[in-house]
C-alpha cells in the first residue's frame, strides 16, 4: 500500500516496508525570518487546503510571496554557483540584500519583474552527446525558489510515498536505496526503466500545473503565464 506524503502519515520508508536509515532522515529546510517565524508556517494554510480538497484550484497565491520568503530562498541557494548572464554572484547580491529584496518584492507584486535570459552552457554526457544547461541570474534563481516553495505546499500533497524526483528533502540516492531494499526483500518479477524525453522543455504539454489556475492577463503581462525562459548561448 502506498501512502501520499502527508504530515503525520506513514513515510516513504514505511510505505515500502523498509527501515528508516540515516541517509533518508528528512532534514528541516526552513530558514528563520527576522520575525522568528519560519516561512513554511506562513504558507501552512495552502498545504492544509490542498490536503483537504484534492479538486481545489488555487487562484490567489501571490500574496504568499513575501520579503521573508525571498530572504529564505536567497539563503537556500548555493553560495558558489556559477553566475548568470549578468555576472552577479551570490556574495555580490548579498551586499545590500534587504534593499534588493524590497525592490524585487515590489517589482514582482507590481507585475514589473522580468526574468533575464539564462546563460546556456553544455556539459559532456557519457555517450559523447552534450546536455544543454541553463544558468539563470541569481535574482531569477531566488524568485524561482520562492515560487517553488509555495507550489510545493500544493503538489507535495499529491505525491505518493515512493516518488523521489525533484522533491524537497529527497534524492536519487534514496530512490536507489528503496529499489535495493525491494530487490533484496520482496519478490520482484521485472523492473521498468523509462525516461521521458524533453519533459521540462515542453511547457504546458504535460498538464503538470493542473491544480493552479492562472488568472486572465492584465495590461502588458506576457501571454505565456507558464515559464518560457529566454536563453543566451555562450562559449566556455
Amino acid at each position: 500500500m502506498n501512502h501520499s506524503n502527508k504530515d503525520g502519515k506513514p513515510s516513504a520508508e514505511s510505505a515500502e516496508e523498509r527501515p528508516l536509515i540515516k541517509e533518508n532522515a528528512r532534514q528541516p529546510n526552513t530558514y528563520p525570518t527576522q520575525s522568528g517565524k519560519s516561512v513554511s508556517q506562513g504558507v501552512a494554510d495552502v498545504r492544509k487546503a490542498a490536503r483537504g480538497n484534492k479538486e481545489m484550484k488555487f487562484t490567489a497565491l501571490l500574496h504568499h510571496l513575501t520579503i521573508d520568503l525571498l530572504r529564505e530562498s536567497f539563503y537556500s541557494l548555493k553560495r558558489k554557483a556559477a553566475p548568470g548572464v549578468d555576472g552577479v554572484t551570490w556574495q555580490e547580491y548579498e551586499d545590500g540584500l534587504e534593499d534588493r529584496l524590497t525592490d524585487l518584492h515590489g517589482r514582482v507584486h507590481r507585475g514589473a519583474y522580468r526574468a533575464t535570459p539564462s546563460r546556456r552552457v553544455y556539459i559532456e554526457k557519457a555517450d559523447g552527446r552534450q546536455r544543454p544547461l541553463a544558468v539563470p541570474a541569481i535574482e531569477d534563481k531566488l524568485v524561482q525558489h520562492a515560487v517553488v516553495s509555495i507550489l510545493n505546499q500544493i503538489y507535495e500533497e499529491d505525491f505518493l510515498g515512493f516518488s523521489y524526483g525533484f522533491r524537497p528533502g529527497r534524492s536519487q540516492h534514496q530512490a536507489l536505496d528503496a529499489l535495493s531494499y525491494a530487490l533484496l526483500k520482496k519478490k520482484v518479477n521485472y523492473i521498468l526503466d523509462a525516461d521521458i524525453r524533453g519533459f521540462f522543455g515542453a511547457p504546458g504539454k504535460a498538464g503538470r500545473f493542473q491544480r493552479v489556475r492562472f488568472p486572465p492577463r492584465k495590461g502588458e503581462e506576457p501571454p505565456h503565464r507558464e515559464s518560457s525562459l529566454g536563453l543566451m548561448k555562450v562559449t566556455t
